[in-house]
């Protein structure tokens, strides 16, 4: 198996019998065919039923695993003639968000992604995904290039949430993402965001103003980590998966919302089991609508936009009392 996770520990124990067998078999020269073939049904059928029905915790566990695909790997998978472009000409190269030129099915693109590490040296360097404002500015900075040499736009967005700490906003971190927030609504060009794992508050919202958002399947998309959330709720953050059921972050309860247009569906148990697999899904799904909004006008593009986050959210408007004159005297 591409990874184990605990809720799949019965998985890994049937297909350590199997295997078990088959050596077994093959030292001591006996047929144990009909028995492996049972036990493969048997697996099959429990592969399943505990995938047909992963609950919000086994989601987190998915999209948290180490295993999850990164935007560097899709770019890999999904693009050609990839060329990173680095800084954000004001303070540095922010490591955690990736960006550059690239071609999807010979179309000239700009990609930009989150970036987290793959192991702990490369989580270090990258500050474990979490991006300072210089790297909201590169960001910015191709997202305006891409706008003048008339590229679409494609962000993946994959990011427990942007740094917190001291040296960030000492930079002027809520700036920097406001002002992609302001900047990316007037964009001339096609943006299509992507959400393949994490979407952390202000860090995924910074590349998230789009006129398709999509989520993969497994993917969740909230304001606040779950143990954030029931370090504040409950005073405890063991209640996580409990905070996680309440706040509705998976893709299904962000789909039912009308917050994203399209959920991409993942190989059973996740992305990282098929990397090629699910590669060839999102770049499909992308392309399907890169191709819809390319026959839009600029003013289009704008106007699409906008009126997807302005339908964001209800409201009820109550009678207004008068308010009471004042006193003389």
């Amino acid at each position: 198996m591409a990874s184990e996770l605990p809720f799949e520990q019965p998985l890994v124990e049937l297909r350590g019998k199997i295997e078990e067998l088959k050596k077994f078999g093959q030292e001591k020269n006996i047929d144990f065919s009909d028995e492996i073939n049972r036990l493969e049904e048997r697996y099959a059928r429990l592969a399943e039923e505990m995938y047909a029905e992963v609950t919000v915790h086994q989601k987190i566990q998915i999209v948290k695993t180490p295993q999850r695909p990164t935007t560097l790997e899709y770019i890999q998978a999904m693009f050609t003639d990839f060329l990173e472009l680095h800084g954000d000409r004001l303070f540095g190269d922010d490591l955690a968000i990736v960006g550059g030129l690239a071609k999807l099915n010979g179309v000239p693109v700009t990609v930009i992604g989150h970036q987290k590490g793959k192991d702990t040296k490369d989580n270090i360097a990258r500050n474990f995904g979490m991006p300072h404002p210089e790297g909201f500015r590169k960001a910015l900075r191709l997202m305006r290039q891409a706008d003048k040499f008339r590229r679409p736009i494609i962000t993946f967005i994959d990011v427990t949430g942007a740094y917190p700490g001291a040296s960030a906003e000492e930079r002027g971190q809520s700036e920097a993402i406001a002002r992609n927030l302001m900047e990316m609504s007037a964009f001339r060009v096609p943006i299509i965001c992507v959400v393949i794992g994490e979407g952390g508050s202000g860090g995924a919202l910074a590349l998230g103003v789009g006129n398709r958002i999509l989520m993969l399947e497994h993917a969740i998309y909230s304001v606040i980590s779950p143990e954030g959330a029931a370090s504040i709720l409950f005073k405890d953050a063991t209640k996580a998966p409990q905070a996680a059921e309440a706040m509705k972050i998976t893709a299904q309860d962000i789909k039912s919302l009308g917050l994203i247009d399209e959920i991409v569906p993942e190989p059973a148990g996740g992305a990282h089991k098929n990397l090629e697999k699910q590669a060839e899904t999102l770049k499909s799904c992308i392309w399907s609508h890169l191709q819809e909004l390319q026959k839009l006008t600029d003013e289009e593009l704008r106007e699409n936009r906008y009126n997807k986050f302005r339908s964001f959210g209800t409201y009820r408007q109550s009678q207004r009392l008068p308010l009471p004159l004042p006193s003389e005297g």
